[in-house]
This record gives structure tokens, sequence and C-alpha cells, in this order.
């Protein structure tokens, strides 16, 4: 007999699990609980952990979760859905946005008691991240509104919070494009297929059409039509061979009189025709050709086939002039009251560090001083005549080696959270660190000014949507510090990593190149450049017009330019990401809280004199 638990939440989740299988309507779904992000397969469904103090926001998050994910089995036919799915990754997200506020607007129509629930739900997730706090809608995806949008309309309840402020933010511009289409939603929501084709026109409607791919439907009546014209063509051939046969010969007079033409006639014809083709151009005087315009540069010196749509909206800044002062203070206070228990381990690292650079500085020394160290080389003359007065020496002060180090930081949104906290963190202690040893540090950002695709895509979408554009989103370049400015100066620019709605998408390959450029410019001898990322390049809207490894193919040719030109010492740390793939010396961590140590061994490693050392850190490829 099993001994009956002692926590009190396991009668609640057992309890929950049972009721999740019976509003779903699926006896044998399995549900579990984990600390793990909330998600749903084929056979059951995880739902956020429930701890011993089963505190009223995790219970509501709890049964708000099961609900919305037992909606969705209910009422969601996978079949209906990916028959009528869009190609493109945002007409995607658009698509499954709404096909589950679709899901959970019916259950809170057919069980009220859901309702709720989903609305403590949405509003915890709304909360987490952040979105009562933003100020554009290009802070926030599109496709998230759009699932507010529809679940508001369905029901005409109110959504929580940061969800109502984030519609309201995007309202005006779905009602403007798809009002009214709009229209006819409370009459699709209980056909799947009728929803499909109605979520398929609101995207068109948004902007987002060249993204659908084919019509299913009118895909079945192309195939309809084929079968019918099968049959005819089949009914035609069993007429005979005799009707053939005199088409044949009524048409053979003809074809006689063309295959005999006199070839002379033909010459003259083709001559006549040549003459006309070439008259403009015997009209010329004679002289030199005129001159053709020179072709533009290449985007990217590391591949001549990468292309831009439009590089206008890009913009290079510093960290000063996206925040006010006050506001920079506010968030780098934040910064540190949210990193207080990391930093004193970060300190005893970057201390670490030091002394090994400063191990390393060549010393040199000036003699026979009255003061300052006691310079025991010389004590036997003092034994030997003791009138002879003791001889002190004292270290000159030299500079490290003359050296430069860029910290190129991955700001997107997927860093959000404590990955971009501790990399802020790591990277003004680091830059700390190395002012003391006398190298210079630059820090840079790089991200996109909006979601999916900014002033470039829309400029795209005004000029017909050509072919293959290239990168279709606008880049956005920071400076955090500047190698020349001091670390007290730019200390507070730092926190600007915190500011909501800053971090968006990566395009890596275009920033590794700006930070290269930047970096061969330098007059230090040696140059180092160490970049952070969490995971491979992505822009949605970039890679839904262009070769699925159109962003990642760019990074690894910037990449081996850099290291054939050899001009910069490059290295990386990848975040949960396997970035050994893309660089030569690279380490991937599982956890983020190992990236100030991994930060700290690269560069001691890099900056050890022994050789030993160096191939000990080329043979680095995992850490964690």
């Amino acid at each position: 007999m099993s001994k009956p638990s002692d926590n009190p939440a396991d009668p609640f989740k057992k309890a929950l699990a049972e009721a999740t299988k019976v509003l779903a309507d699926d006896p044998e779904l399995a549900v579990s609980y984990s600390v793990d992000p909330p998600g749903m397969s084929n056979d059951g469904v995880r739902l956020p952990q429930v701890s011993r103090r089963m505190t009223r926001d995790e219970v509501m998050l709890a049964r708000g979760t099961a609900d919305s994910y037992a909606m969705r089995r209910k009422y969601h036919d996978a079949g209906t859905f990916n028959r009528y799915v869009p190609q493109g990754q945002m007409a995607r997200d658009l698509y499954e946005s709404m096909e589950m506020a679709r899901c959970e607007a019916m259950g809170a129509r057919d069980m009220p008691g859901t309702a709720g629930n989903i609305d403590a739900k949405i509003g915890s997730e709304a909360t987490r991240k952040g979105y009562e706090q933003v100020t554009e809608a290009s802070d926030v995806p599109l496709h998230v509104a759009a699932g507010y949008m529809i679940r508001h309309l369905a029901t005409g309840r109110d959504l929580p919070g940061g969800a109502g402020h984030v519609m309201e933010l995007w309202r005006g511009f779905i009602e403007e494009s798809a009002g009214e289409t709009l229209g006819d939603l409370q009459d699709r929501l209980n056909d799947q297929a009728a929803f499909a084709r109605l979520a398929r026109k609101v995207i068109e409607d948004l902007g987002y059409g060249d993204q659908l791919g084919d019509d299913p439907d009118s895909q079945d009546e192309d195939q309809e039509d084929e079968a019918s014209e099968e049959t005819d063509e089949d009914e035609q051939e069993s007429l005979g061979d005799d009707q053939d046969e005199s088409d044949e010969a009524e048409a053979s007079p003809e074809q006689s009189q063309e295959q005999t033409q006199d070839p002379s006639q033909a010459q003259v014809s083709m001559d006549e025709a040549a003459d006309l083709e070439t008259g403009d151009e015997t009209e010329l005087p004679e002289g030199e050709a005129p001159l053709e315009p020179p072709q533009p540069a290449p985007v990217s010196e590391a591949d001549p086939n990468y292309t831009v749509f439009t590089s206008e909206f890009d913009e290079e800044i510093r960290a000063e002039d996206l925040a006010e002062t006050a506001e920079l203070e506010r968030l780098r206070a934040y910064l540190d009251q949210q990193l207080e228990p990391l930093k004193g381990a970060v300190g005893r690292l970057a201390h670490k560090l030091q002394r090994r650079l400063q191990a390393q500085q060549n010393r040199s020394w000036e003699f026979d001083r009255e003061e300052g160290i006691l310079d025991a080389g010389r004590l036997a003359r003092v034994v030997a005549n003791p009138t002879t007065p003791l001889s002190f020496k004292v270290e000159k002060d030299t500079e490290f080696r003359d050296t430069v180090v860029t910290l190129l930081l991955d700001n997107s949104g997927s860093m959000r959270g404590r990955p971009i906290s501790i990399a802020a963190i790591c990277a003004d202690v680091l830059a700390r660190t190395l002012e003391r040893c006398d190298v210079k540090v630059e820090i840079l950002g790089f991200t996109t000014r909006a979601w999916k695709g900014g002033q470039a895509r829309e400029r795209w979408l005004a000029e017909g949507r050509p072919q293959v554009p290239g990168r279709l989103n606008d880049l956005r370049h920071i400076v955090y510090k500047h190698a020349d400015a001091p670390w007290r100066r730019a200390r507070p620019n730092l926190g600007l990593m915190m500011k909501e709605g800053l971090l968006k998408e990566n395009i890596d390959g275009e920033a590794l190149e700006w930070a290269h450029r930047r970096m061969e410019r330098r007059p230090e001898a040696r140059k180092i450049m160490m970049v952070i990322s969490d995971g491979a390049p992505v822009d949605d809207s970039t890679l839904s017009v262009n070769p699925a490894n159109y962003l990642e193919k760019h990074l690894r040719d910037v990449i081996a330019m850099v290291e054939r030109r050899k001009a910069v010492e490059l290295l990386a740390i990848g975040i949960g990401h396997d970035v050994t793939r893309y660089y030569e010396r690279a380490v991937t961590i599982t956890d983020v809280e190992q990236l100030a140590g991994a930060m700290t061994e690269q560069l001691a490693a890099l900056f050890d004199s022994d050789p030993r050392a160096r191939a000990r850190f080329k043979g680095i490829r995992k850490a964690g």
C-alpha cells in the first residue's frame, strides 16, 4: 500500500487533472506538472507547478492553463488546422493565435466557468512579459494582439490588465485593416474550416497575404477541373483514327509548302530583321562608348550576394540617445537590484582575471631608490660592509600590451529576463576590470527596430513585393560604451538592456561585420572580440521571403572572413545554443549562471602568454 502524500497541493493537482480530462472529453489525456514552460503534445499536457504553499496566483494560473489546453483539445481538429495553415512564419503565428483564441472563446460560451480561469492565465502571462509598461504597438508582436482581439470580439469580455492594453495599442490598425472581415466572426466560430478561411482573409488584410501560400480550396477546385478535363480527353481519343488521318491529309499541303520555301528568301528576311535591330546603332556617331555607371558597392564584404532591400531605416545609435538620463539611472538601479546576489561571484572572478593579467605584465624596476621594496639582490653588500645603506627598488608603471576588447551582446527577445541581466552585469564588471589593466573595452549590442519587419517591409509591400528582397527589417546597432570612454561615464548605459520593448530580433551576420569594421579602425596592436548570443540569427520577415538559411549563411560567411583576415581574434559564448558550429573558438553554456565564469576564463586564456595555455583554450569546445 502506497504511503499517502504529505504535500497539501497533491489533492488539488489530482482534482485538476481529472477535471481537465473531463473538459477535454479525453479520459486518456496525460496531465503532468513541471517547472518547465507549459505545453501540449498529442497525448498529454504539461501544467505549471503548484508548490506546497498553493498561493492564489499559482492555483489560478494552473487552472487557467489547464482550461485553455482542454478547450484546445475539445474544439480543435489538427487535420483542418494543417490544411489551411500558412507557409510564412508571421502568417503562421497569426493563424495559430487566432485559432487558440477561437477554442478559448468556444469554451467560455459553452462552459462559462472556464472564462475567468483563462482570464487569469492571460493576465499572468501579460504581467510576466511586462505588457502593461509598453508604450508603442511595435513593442509587442502583432499576432499576440490579434489573438487578444479575436477573444474579446468572440466573448465580449474585457481582457485583463496588460492584455487589454496591448489590444488597444493595436486595435486601430487591426480594425482599419480587417474590421469588415471580422464582422463575420460570430458566424464562423462553430465551423473550424470556415474560421480558418476567415483567419486567412484577416492575415491578408493585415498585409501578410504573401505568406499564405496556395489556397487549399482553390486547389480542390483545380483537381476537380483536371479530373473533368481528363474525362473529356478520353472521350475525344475514342473517336477513332480515321478522323485523325484525314486531318493530317488536309494539313500536309500547307506543311509541305512551308518546308519547301526558297532558302534565299528566308536568308533575305533574316538579313532585313538584323538591319532593323541594328539600325539605331549604325546612326550613332563614331567615338568612345558612353561610360557605364559604376556598380554599387556590395552590402557585405563577406558575401557579395547578400542583399538588403533598403538600409534607409537602419540605425547605429548610442545608448544614451534611446532613453532619458533619469530613465537610464532608474534602469541601472533596477539591474543592480536584480543581480545583487550574483555580483559577489562575478566580482571574485573579475579579481582572479585581474591578477592573471597583471601577473603577465612586463615588470621593470628602478634601482638604488631611498624607499620602496627592499632590493634583496644587493643585501650582500650590506652584510660585507654594514655602513653601506640599504638599497630599495620601485616598479615602473608599464602598460599592458596594446589591446582593445569588444563585447558584442545579442539583444534579441529570446534574451529577455535573466540572460540579458547577467550579460549586462558581466559586461559591466569585465569592462571595469580590464580598464584597471589598461585594456580598452567597447560594449555593443544588436537587435532590430521592429518585430517581423519594420519600415523596410512596409516599403517592400508598397513596391509590389519583389521576389527575394534580401534582409527585410530595420537594424538597430547600439553603442553602450565606446572604447575610449571611461567606465564610470558609460556605467548607466548598460541599464538600457532592461528597457521593456528594446529586445526584438537578431541579425547576427551584419552585427558582427559592423563590430569588426569598428575594430579595424582602432589603432591598438591587438584586437579581441567576444560575441555572446543565445541562438541562431532569426528575423521572420526576412526568412519568410528568402531561403531558409539566408541569415545563417551570411553569419558563417562573415565569421570566415574575420578569421581569415586574422586582424581580430574572435571568440563566442553560446547560452543554451551550440555556437561551436559557427565559431572556431567557442564554448556553450547550459545555464546562464555560468556566463561570468565562461567570459573570464576565455579572456584569461587569450591573454595568457603561455603557448600551452593557448593550446588548452583551442581544445575547449563545451563548458557546463
